[in-house]
């Protein structure tokens, strides 16, 4: 029997794979194609599996190493490039994908010569900023003359469509307001080049959100989608859909190893400093209590304190690059060292875990 490395992460695949169905079914209904992010899970192929098997229309990533490795798995399904590219980055985007989110002039002039060299078409969808303030065409007449000049001047890239990006820099909620200015500035650009655009893309999983409630405008017919997929936790815990109920949470599990566990001071004693990472945390004295010390840190997952305990009782509170620390005086489990706990996870410690080559990952069928 093979034996069991800690930490690990568990992947349910028949929910995985569940979860897609349900997103795609529902976006399909209104009109709208779903471009499936998978860069939260590194592209891992068994999870991209179920991503293809539940309906994407596409396959999106934003890092072209995890592009080479979809399009020599699925060379029929198109790509989809999220972040739009670097200069340096540009000789790869043709070969690679199909479809990729512009937002500078400059740019698309190099990757026209590019394609011209490589004799390919390549697809591009120009990103207008709406408030978010990360990537994207601020003024509204510059993306309409980019538009244009796409159209008339650039023979080997392809105007595809206009998207823009919601709630990932900016916080900017995708509102029904929001997405009407984007179909309407779709309108401006279809009339400006006098044809439909294929792709009128209206962000990520936060506006799945209108999907739900179908409110969304009919203009819109392209969604980017991975953490709705993944783990649903965004729209269940910072939006409060609680009626979400066809997408199930509970798609990855971490467990991690329990090293140590003793009642000790809640706060430090002696002169406090700086920790590991530069920061001068404040610590809250509870008096003496049961920290169980667990083999996972920062390195894994980034914050720490992101992590969800499935033990009841249990707290996090904080930890190092190789180290997790818990106030489990509450809970109701008597731990030990050589004991497992499980989390849940959200997109960011997901998108951690999944990034290092070693972290095992089991799959469940």
């Amino acid at each position: 029997m093979e034996k069991i490395r800690y930490p690990r992460v568990l992947c349910d695949l028949s929910r995985l794979r569940q979860n897609a169905k349900e997103v795609t079914s529902r976006c399909h209904a209104a009109g709208i194609r779903v471009a499936g992010v998978t860069k939260g899970i590194n592209s891992r192929l068994p999870m991209v599996e179920q991503f293809v098997a539940g309906g994407c229309d596409q396959l999106a990533t934003s890092r072209l190493d995890q592009m080479e490795t979809l399009r020599k798995a699925y060379p029929n399904i198109p790509t989809l490039l999220v972040r739009v590219p670097m200069m340096s980055e540009l000789e790869d985007v043709p070969r690679l994908c199909d479809y990729s989110l512009e937002s500078d002039l400059s740019v698309l002039e190099v990757l026209e010569t590019v394609c011209a060299r490589q004799e390919r078409t390549h697809k591009v969808v120009l990103m207008a900023d709406l408030g978010d303030l990360r990537e994207g065409f601020w003024d509204r007449d510059e993306l309409v003359e980019a538009a244009l000049h796409v159209e008339h001047h650039l023979p080997h890239l392809e105007l595809a469509g206009i998207g823009t990006n919601l709630g990932c820099y900016g916080s900017i909620v995708p509102t029904v307001e929001k997405m009407e200015e984007l179909a309407a500035l779709a309108g401006r650009v279809e009339a400006a080049v006098g044809r439909e655009l294929e792709i009128v893309s209206g962000g990520a999983t936060t506006s799945f959100s209108l999907v739900h409630w179908g409110t969304m405008p009919k203009k819109i017919n392209h969604l980017r989608i991975g953490e709705a997929i993944l783990l649903c936790s965004d729209l269940r815990n910072a939006w409060g859909i609680q009626d979400m109920t066809y997408l199930s949470g509970h798609v990855f599990t971490l467990q991690a190893e329990v090293l140590e566990c003793r009642a000790k001071p809640s706060h430090p004693v002696g002169k406090i400093f700086m920790d590991a990472f530069g920061h001068f945390p404040t610590y809250e004295d509870r008096g003496i209590r049961k920290r169980a010390l667990l083999g996972i840190g920062r390195l894994d997952v980034g914050d720490c304190l992101d992590l969800v305990p499935r033990d009841g009782g249990a707290t996090i509170l904080g930890g190092s690059s190789d180290h997790t620390i818990l106030d489990v005086e509450d809970c109701p489990r008597p731990l030990k060292a050589g004991d497992v706990m499980e989390f849940d996870l959200i997109y960011a410690t997901l998108l951690f875990l999944t990034a290092h080559a070693e972290m095992p990952i089991t799959y469940l069928p």
